[in-house]
């Protein structure tokens, strides 16, 4: 039974955050009344503090830019959950935390709050939910970050020998390498 549920539950917590996300879209692409007031809100608070236009249709936080990583973030999520691309789950993962960190932050620490729609906060629940399942799903998925990352590196850091074979020993030696 335990291994059932380890084997399942990753993918029930990706197609949950996904339906989450997917379902806020309807209002952030369709310039909704309540997207609205909660990016005006944030705009007004950005600019109090000198950064006008930041959280605007326009800006680089805006419920567009949002919406777009939100969308990203729940393909990779669905996308994971086949076998051969289980990797693009934990990207998606961190994507959905990374969006769902600045939701929470903006909830608690600005005008905003926690229950800007009068909805009984559930808005904040729903970004708080999300935020706790995204840090479970990369904890589940660490082994294939970890991957990611050693491929990266990989790449972009290559050792002494693959220096080596790719120009050639005397030439990396005349680089002083």
């Amino acid at each position: 039974m335990l291994d059932r549920i380890k084997q399942y539950a990753p993918h029930v917590i990706a197609v949950f955050a996904a339906i989450v996300f997917l379902d806020s879209l309807r209002y952030k692409f369709t310039n909704a009344p309540e997207t609205q007031q909660i990016f005006g809100l944030l705009n007004n608070w950005a600019a109090s503090l000198g950064a006008e236009g930041l959280f605007a249709q326009t800006g680089l936080f805006s419920q567009y830019v949002i919406g777009s990583a939100e969308l990203l973030a729940s393909t990779l999520l669905v996308v994971g959950i086949v076998p051969a691309l289980r990797r693009l789950q934990a990207v998606g993962a961190l994507i959905a935390l990374a969006v769902m960190s600045g939701a929470v932050s903006f909830h608690l620490f600005t005008p905003l709050g926690i229950d800007p729609n009068n909805d009984g906060g559930g808005l904040f629940a729903a970004a708080v939910t999300i935020w706790i399942t995204s840090i479970f799903l990369i904890f589940i998925r660490r082994h294939e970050l970890a991957a990611i990352g050693r491929g990266l590196v990989a790449t972009f850091l290559p050792t002494r020998e693959q220096r080596e074979a790719e120009i050639g020993p005397a030439a990396l030696a005349s680089l002083g390498a």
